[in-house]
């Protein structure tokens, strides 16, 4: 017999969340995990980042609005080593904090390097050295991704680094360059930025955010370049070199010009992070293939999360990973991820979901655009927030909600009711018959639904 019904190898937003519904369906489970409980979003990427940018937020905040509130700051300085600091201990936290909860759920919690050598069968090399071999009716793969380095600029952890490193860094940089403007760019380009550090952004897309509607990156971009951050979208980078003083950069595209820092921030992307053993299907980047219930090429070995490719997000790898375990355990129908939302944390925020205007133009579908700002809403004007908007895509015929983006404060926090709309089929026509509170930031999609049909009543 087997020692497990399900073995999870890797124990990040996929791997534990899996585990831990396995657990619930009263099977018996492990996760194997070579570094802290949590994997990379909670130890080195989503929790630690948001940790910084909460940091760097108030800091501005007091630097450059306390007299807007009334307020008079005298002094102020930073200790970088507690910035840094507190994002650690979040961390700490909330890793001893999935730990516990793999307990209660009675998880095996399983510290070591795993590989798996044929179906049925994990490998572990412990922390201490040790080799072990599990058995297990099933096996989910959920080891994830890394940052992807950049070909001839390899990461040497001082001068050319990730977002790893770039969490810890010990000094604080004069100078950085950060190569690719998506999400993980765009957030520590604002991080650095505010806390003084001169900060260039190189991007080979023509906007920040490229992902996103085109509107809210140029809107981003804006945001961005009045706090100071030097922009060069449409760029490429032609050389890449390590110097005495740092990196020197020649670029290409909208300017040709050569760039020196101390440091240059890669951050181009993922690639993913295989499990040693098996030789499963992978696509032309190396993620794993997977059917619609998440099975890979080998039988009895599946796959969830950023392991088996975009979107790269903390969220969608626990769906995933909950809708194969259900899918193997409680006899329902896995769903693929359809409808998801992407956030950056940046000031302004970033926010969507559903189809950009771009998207729906590509699609041929008829389509009408309402927009609200937050200038225009009391809220925002009240807590000191009214850059930025909120832009509603709805179905011509039907009113359907085919996709929301936001730019502004909280966005992020806000964009949970449109995901709600679209995986309900709502239409503008229900947005509106829901009373918003009065006064709230939320008022704006209200707005914004109303805008959809010309009718909005505050601009």
């Amino acid at each position: 017999m087997a020692d497990y019904d399900l073995i999870v190898v890797g124990g990040g937003p996929a791997g534990y969340v899996g585990a831990i519904r396995a657990g619930q369906l009263g099977k018996k489970a492990a996760v194997v995990e070579m570094d802290r409980a949590g994997g990379t979003c909670l130890n080195w990427g989503c929790i630690p980042t948001k940790s910084l940018l909460k940091n760097a937020e108030v800091y501005q905040t007091v630097k450059n609005h306390a007299g807007d509130f009334g307020l008079k700051v005298e002094g102020l300085s930073y200790d970088w080593d507690k910035v840094i600091g507190r994002s650690r201990k979040v961390s700490d936290r909330l890793a001893g904090g999935i730990e516990m909860l793999l307990k209660k759920n009675k998880v095996d919690y399983i510290r070591g390097e795993a590989s798996i050598p044929s179906p049925g069968t994990v490998a572990v090399t412990g922390t201490d050295g040790k080799k072990a071999e599990h058995k297990a009716a099933k096996i989910l793969i959920a080891t994830g991704a890394a940052s992807r380095e950049m070909p001839g600029f390899p990461f040497n952890g001082t001068s050319v680094i990730g977002s790893r490193q770039a969490m810890v860094l010990p000094k604080q940089p004069k100078d950085i360059i950060i190569i690719g403007a998506g999400a993980i760019g765009v957030e520590f380009a604002y991080f650095f930025n505010a806390f003084g550090t001169k900060v260039t952004i190189v991007e080979m897309l023509q906007n920040v955010l490229p992902v996103e509607d085109t509107e809210v990156s140029v809107a981003l971009e804006k945001s961005l370049a009045k706090q100071g951050i030097k922009i060069l979208t449409g760029t490429k980078v032609d050389k890449a070199e390590t110097t005495n003083k740092g990196v020197r950069l020649a670029v290409s595209g909208k300017a040709t010009e050569t760039l020196e820092a101390e440091i240059a921030l890669v951050a181009i992307g993922v690639a993913p992070l295989l499990p040693q053993g098996l030789k499963l299907e992978t696509d032309a980047k190396g993620y794993i293939k997977t059917s619609d219930t998440y099975a890979t090429s080998v039988k009895g070995i599946y796959a969830a999360g950023d392991i088996i490719g975009p979107p790269w997000l903390a969220h969608v790898a626990s769906y995933e990973a909950i809708q194969c375990v259900e899918g193997l355990f409680a006899g329902k129908k896995p769903k693929k991820v359809s409808v998801f939302p992407g956030c950056t944390y940046c000031q302004p925020q970033v926010a969507s979901v559903g189809l950009t205007e771009r998207a729906a133009k590509e699609k041929g579908i008829d389509f009408k655009v309402g927009k609200f700002p937050f200038m225009a809403s009391g809220k925002a004007l009240a807590v000191g927030e009214s850059d930025g908007f909120v832009k509603l895509i709805v179905g011509a015929k039907h009113g359907e909600i085919l996709g929301a983006h936001i730019i502004g404060a909280d966005a992020t926090e806000m964009i949970a009711e449109m995901g709600l709309a679209i995986q309900m089929e709502a239409t503008h026509e229900e947005i509106l018959a829901t009373i918003h509170a009065h006064p709230t930031l939320s008022e704006a999609i209200h707005e914004a639904a109303h805008a959809t049909q010309g009718h909005a009543i505050h601009i």
